[in-house]
């Protein structure tokens, strides 16, 4: 598994994510279990170097977006979300106080606090878009309806991904229209 292939897979899996969507001003919640893309249990062997080369592919692709990027911590610190604090201004989130580490928060929220420009940690976030790397459950952080996307790439290194856009939900009945 080389650094190379983990950043083409991911960006190869975020163009069909995002392919015909409207982007600008969403989010996209991701959790990543390091351990997980080096073929290891989750939670058992998390490393910083991939976590650093995923967080800087999906940072690179959510800004040139115009996105806000939600990185999920691990559930020692309550699977709270690093996020830029201007995501948590416009959103209304609630700050909450840890500093992610790569045994409490995990090494991919860790990458993220060290290179947001102004990190900190919210408590919860419905988000547009998730990316599940390596099963880390990042489906509390998502609006109510939840859509699978199916893409081509199925793994990043070792770790199985998937990937979901969420939808306003369908209300009414028989004689309800949508477009």
């Amino acid at each position: 598994m080389s650094q190379t292939s983990v950043k083409t897979d991911l960006k190869k899996a975020l163009d069909e994510l995002f392919e015909g969507a409207e982007t600008a001003g969403k989010i996209l919640v991701v959790g990543c279990s390091t351990s997980e893309i080096l073929g290891k249990k989750i939670g058992t062997s998390g490393d910083i170097s991939p976590a650093e080369e995923i967080f800087s592919v999906l940072y690179e692709e959510t800004s040139k977006r115009k996105m806000f990027l939600a990185c999920q911590c691990c559930e020692h610190l309550n699977r709270a979300l690093v996020v830029e604090r201007a995501c948590l201004e416009k959103f209304g989130l609630t700050e909450v106080m840890a500093v992610p580490h790569e045994h409490a928060g995990g090494s991919f929220a860790t990458a993220a606090y060290r290179n947001f420009k102004k990190p900190c940690l919210a408590e919860e976030i419905l988000a547009d878009f998730g990316i599940d790397i390596g099963s880390t459950l990042v489906g509390m952080h998502l609006k109510r309806v939840a859509v699978p996307v199916r893409v081509s790439v199925k793994k990043i290194g070792k770790a199985n991904i998937v990937l979901a856009k969420t939808r306003p939900k369908y209300i009414g009945g028989p004689r309800a229209k949508y477009n």
